[in-house]
């Protein structure tokens, strides 16, 4: 069978991003943005959109969109689940009760960044520390204890949503964990920039590995493949990027389960294709969802709201196709 292209896949970020930056509240031309990214003279107006409104978000949106996307692939080969997603060790869960509490003793947005950051990688360091001190079926233990520090994190976040003050952090930590990217400045580019790119490279230059790792563990060290090195790679890959996209823009969910199916459907299962197709589909999904999000209602949606509306029904077919095999 002819290997189908990624080229289609570069094509649609390409017009994505076209799209970006040219809807909003206030519309602009795609020529008066080409001349403004090429430093071209344009109105201050024109400017002021361009790079302190649009440009921000596009930067991080494609970042944190790619990251996601790789780390639900990664996690869902490393797993053998197609229901797997990047949240799966309690990253999410972990980093959203650090914003909450963040928020709740009135830190800048700095420091709610950098403490959300922080509670995701304790979170997926607990649910190693428990997996390392377990014998028995490494990937079995790693799910449910992840399931379980989840758990308590999530329930930690309701606690802190309980005795929050309902008129001032209440409201703020309730839009926080909803997910969004309004909040976003030029300063987080660089430093989002680095992490992401920290974690995908492992990705990418383990991706052979990561082939024959979805053929079993046992296949895998028979075929002289570390499996607990390249294992260990993928989770703290996964977990940088995951627990850098809350801390940032709160509870973005489904990106990492839906895109990962529908590069596997046009693709195929080989890493060396699925891989770059799901840093630029998963760039694209984000960019549109948040162009959405910003752009056609009076008040800005976020757009884990709207990543939720479209991954649900998703979510809800990938059960029914897996039971047909049964």
């Amino acid at each position: 069978m002819k290997k189908r292209s990624i080229i289609p896949f570069i094509i649609l970020l390409f017009i994505a991003l076209i799209l970006s930056f040219v809807i909003g509240r206030y519309s602009l031309s795609p020529i008066i943005v080409l001349k403004g990214l090429l430093g071209f003279n344009v109105s201050n107006q024109a400017k002021t959109i361009i790079f302190n409104l649009r440009l921000p978000r596009i930067v991080i949106a494609v970042l944190l969109g790619s990251g996601l996307a790789l780390s639900g692939l990664v996690y869902q080969g490393l797993f053998q689940n197609p229901m797997v997603s990047p949240d799966l060790l309690g990253s999410t869960s972990g980093a959203g009760f650090g914003a909450a509490l963040a928020i709740l003793l009135g830190f800048s947005y700095l420091q709610i960044t950098l403490v959300s950051f922080l509670f995701g990688i304790i979170a997926v360091a607990i649910v190693l520390l428990i997996s390392s001190k377990v014998k028995g079926n490494p990937t079995l233990t790693l799910v449910l204890s992840g399931m379980m520090v989840s758990s308590v994190f999530s329930a930690l976040i309701s606690f802190v949503k309980l005795i929050a003050d309902p008129e001032e952090a209440l409201p703020q930590i309730t839009y926080f964990l909803m997910g969004s990217l309004s909040s976003v400045r030029k300063e987080d580019i660089l430093p989002v920039f680095l992490l992401i790119a920290v974690a995908i490279i492992p990705i990418v230059l383990i991706r052979w590995q990561l082939n024959i790792m979805t053929q079993g563990e046992e296949e895998a060290r028979a075929l002289g493949v570390n499996t607990k090195v390249i294992r260990y790679i993928s989770i703290i890959s996964a977990t940088i990027i995951t627990a850098t996209a809350t801390s940032l823009c709160g509870m973005i969910s489904y990106v990492g389960l839906v895109i990962p199916h529908l590069v596997r459907m046009v693709l195929g299962c080989d890493y060396r294709r699925t891989v770059p197709a799901s840093i630029f589909l998963g760039a694209t999904f984000l960019l549109l969802v948040d162009t959405v999000s910003r752009s056609f209602t009076t008040v800005e949606l976020p757009i884990g709201i709207l990543t939720s509306l479209i991954g649900a029904p998703f979510f809800l077919y990938l059960i029914i196709r897996e039971s047909k095999k049964l």
